[in-house]
């Protein structure tokens, strides 16, 4: 976390050198195109989950491959998952047509990733023969392009982990590859910032005083999301493999209790907040709590501030977003995670995310003052 601050610091003032957005307008929606398309994996990954259809692709290959046209290509591919750990332990009753539905879904994912990284690379390559790319900006454009061949080698090996023995993917790699699709957008969009908004002149302005609020909120937002990961996933050592988010599914409540003995029945305090099912759930509900009272404060303490019209936005966004995203999280638990909300629920994390970026952008960087 000391490095990333460090980061932050270095960035109140614009290392691009960039006074107007209307020169890089190219660069600008070649960088949302991206970020929208990271919005999009990290969706149809939620419905890859949800719908069980991960492990459907036993092969991967860098370039992809069309999906199967034919009876006899769809029978090669129904036989290659034949011979997975799932299949065989869990869905063998499983007849072709069911094999479709969730092999769609997985390579709609995989599609959607290969399509980010042509955008990608043939963008820069048409923006560096126009020569819309500055020497300054190729650091950055270099170390998005290594985030984003990370998320597809990740991205692999977290399958391939529930290709083996056990048909399950650790919840421990499925925090890491939906948090490596999450840094990616953030630099990404940190970046388009940086060339969409010149510095703000303003006659007076205080946000500055929320940087380390608002950056305090980064943090603890990412490990409510890594725990709604977590809640999402398999618990490693866990017998029954129940999802997290399965169980105790009534709220205010865990059950009849508020905190049951299911939270503490392992062995120490760190088992039972990272491989304990009903641990890892009891968490992520204590930390929505706590992400509720500091959006809570920060609205607070920016009433007593002078915004400049930026930081107003952001906080306002963000007042609206948390509510929002509590009230759907309680719905995505209490109706044991539907498709439909859980879809909700991670696209609320995803704009609470971008929103906190966008916040921390405005509050980090300095305003030109008129005099």
């Amino acid at each position: 976390m000391g490095l990333i601050a460090k980061c932050l610091v270095s960035l109140h003032a614009n290392p691009l050198g960039m006074n107007s957005s209307n020169s890089h307008k190219a660069v600008i929606y070649w960088l949302l195109t991206g970020c929208t398309l990271i919005y999009i994996m990290v969706v149809v990954g939620c419905i890859t989950r949800l719908t069980h259809s991960g492990l459907s692709i036993t092969d991967w290959s860098f370039m992809g491959s069309l999906p199967p046209l034919t009876d006899e290509a769809w029978m090669e591919r129904f036989a290659k998952y034949q011979q997975s750990p799932e299949f065989i332990k869990v869905n063998y009753m499983m007849e072709l047509q069911e094999f479709k539905h969730i092999f769609f879904w997985e390579y709609i994912h995989r599609l959607i990733g290969r399509i980010m990284m042509y955008v990608f690379v043939i963008g820069l390559i048409i923006l560096l023969i126009r020569k819309k790319i500055s020497k300054k900006m190729l650091p950055s454009l270099i170390l998005l392009f290594i985030m984003g061949a990370m998320q597809a080698v990740i991205g692999w090996w977290m399958v391939y982990s529930g290709l083996q023995q056990k048909p399950a993917v650790s919840h421990y790699r499925l925090a890491i590859h939906l948090m490596s699709a999450f840094t990616l957008f953030a630099f990404t969009f940190w970046f388009a910032l940086q060339l969409l908004n010149p510095r703000e002149e303003v006659k007076e302005n205080e946000g500055d005083k929320l940087k380390w609020w608002s950056f305090s909120f980064f943090c603890l937002l990412v490990l409510q999301i890594v725990y709604g990961a977590f809640t999402a996933g398999y618990v490693e050592g866990d017998a029954a493999k129940i999802r997290p988010g399965k169980i105790f599914n009534s709220w205010p409540k865990m059950g009849d209790e508020w905190i049951p003995e299911q939270v503490t029945m392992k062995e120490n305090f760190i088992s039972n907040i990272l491989e304990n099912a009903s641990g890892i759930q009891f968490v992520h509900r204590t930390l929505a709590i706590v992400v509720v009272i500091m959006v809570c404060f920060i609205w607070y303490k920016s009433n007593n501030l002078k915004l400049t019209h930026s930081q107003y936005r952001g906080i306002t966004l963000l007042i609206y977003g948390v509510t929002l995203q509590f009230i759907l999280g309680v719905l995505t638990l209490v109706y044991h995670v539907p498709v439909l909300l859980g879809v909700l629920h991670q696209t609320g994390a995803f704009f609470l995310f971008a929103v906190t970026v966008y916040l921390m952008f405005h509050t980090f960087r300095k305003a030109n003052r008129l005099t």
